[in-house]
């Protein structure tokens, strides 16, 4: 690909950017599916078993969500998918080593504050605020979930010897499009200049619409609904306060004229400064007798 000049005038969308977006058009779809699956994997279901094949899928839907991050330019201040490291990772399982597939399960499923919730959860509730202490059970209920499913993960991966295991792995990584050759053809996509970074107003607005898409079918259930809220997940006043806005005891609105007069003058206005102000002043009686008999 030829080099591309990204000095844009704002709005306007380059020959990158959409090749960026005809590339993620055909991949939305399979972002969807595989974003709500991330989502399960993390606690927002309770999987009663995890066979080889759907681990396979987890790592497979990393892939594919952090493809969508690089082709719609999402900023990478942290590394939330691992996607190139998921491929390397399927590639090594089929050759037979497994050692890090379970050290990476291990860091993405597990390592959870129970303690540090179940003692907010003990506060909220001595406290008298019920809404507040459903909520953090609600998020320890979805913690729980994401260790049962490590341990089915791991279960899975434990309960056949290593020929029979491999065998598994090669016939699930097939299925997911992800052999050993397509696996490297994976990885030079995500080092290739489609995938690199080259932010444009087009790419962001098509991530809120698809992030949004998704977030609304992610949250349609009952402990995420609208209703009885927390203090910090208050409804909206309007009209909004400025966001920087710092209210200084004491204060009070200067909008009257003798808020904004300081020097008490009387008129609106101090009078004008020049340079010869007697010809501004109004001829008194004298003076036009004098013009008069001159």
């Amino acid at each position: 690909m030829s080099a591309v000049n990204f000095e844009m005038p704002t709005g306007e969308i380059n020959e990158l950017a959409r090749q960026k977006l005809a590339a993620f058009e055909g991949l939305a779809h399979e972002f969807g599916r595989c974003f709500l699956f991330v989502q399960d994997m993390h606690g927002q279901r309770r999987f009663p078993a995890i066979p080889i094949d759907l681990t396979v899928r987890y790592l497979h839907a990393l892939w594919v969500c952090e493809l969508k991050d690089r082709l719609l330019c999402v900023p990478k201040t942290i590394q939330r998918y691992e996607g190139a490291k998921a491929l390397a990772l399927m590639r090594q399982w089929q050759a037979g080593e497994s050692a890090g597939v379970v050290r990476f399960l291990q860091v993405k499923l597990d390592s959870l504050p129970f303690a540090d919730l179940t003692q907010q959860y003990e506060a909220a509730y001595a406290a008298g605020k019920p809404v507040l202490a459903e909520r953090l059970a609600h998020g320890r209920e979805v913690m729980l979930n994401r260790s049962f499913n490590l341990s089915a993960a791991l279960d899975a991966v434990f309960a056949v010897d290593p020929e029979a295991l491999v065998a598994q792995v090669r016939e699930a990584c097939a299925r997911h499009g992800h052999s050993p050759e397509e696996i490297e053809a994976q990885l030079d996509e995500l080092r290739s200049p489609l995938c690199s970074y080259a932010p444009n107003a087009a790419l962001a607005r098509r991530n809120m619409l698809v992030m949004m898409s998704v977030g609304v079918r992610l949250t349609e259930n009952a402990e995420d609904a609208p209703g009885d809220r927390t203090e910090r997940v208050q409804e909206p006043e309007s009209p909004l306060r400025p966001f920087a806005e710092v209210v200084i005891p004491g204060e009070r609105l200067l909008s009257g004229m003798a808020d904004n007069n300081p020097a008490h003058l009387d008129l609106a206005m101090p009078p004008l400064e020049v340079d010869a102000p007697e010809l501004l002043r109004p001829p008194t009686r004298r003076d036009e007798s004098t013009e008069t008999q001159s």
